[in-house]
């Protein structure tokens, strides 16, 4: 786990120029269609929270990737602490439970996230606006 929240670190400091100043929006594209804002909630110290979502006009809601990431500074790890709106995640679940998660379920997000990262990296993400 530790090394998957070093690695997003990295990757977001290679996409955001500039993670802790509050309320900043960055809005990219990658590729022709894919369109995603990176808000910056809250920041502190040695913290910063981000919103990140797809955005487009096609395709219904539940199918756009949305998540929260919190990225600490200071051990420079990034850490997925709701997607989907579905809110903070355990370390792991029993199973089966009345949400019915998968035991690993943190891990799996962040993996997600991971992926979803290397994949703007390839793509060469290109900053739209700082709204």
């Amino acid at each position: 786990m530790q090394a998957l929240g070093e690695l997003n670190y990295t990757h977001f400091m290679r996409i955001l120029p500039d993670c802790d100043t509050e309320e900043l929006c960055y809005q990219f594209r990658v590729g022709k269609s894919l369109c995603y804002a990176i808000t910056i909630t809250d920041s502190a110290r040695y913290t910063s929270t981000l919103t990140i979502e797809q955005r487009h006009a096609a395709g219904p809601a539940y199918l756009k990737p949305a998540m929260t990431v919190r990225l600490y500074h200071d051990a420079r790890m990034a850490e997925v602490i709701s997607s989907q709106n579905t809110g903070a995640f355990k370390p792991s679940y029993s199973y089966p439970n009345s949400k019915m998660r998968q035991r690993n379920e943190k891990h799996m997000v962040n993996v997600f996230l991971a992926e979803w990262l290397d994949f703007c990296l390839k793509q060469k993400p290109q900053v739209m606006t700082e709204a």
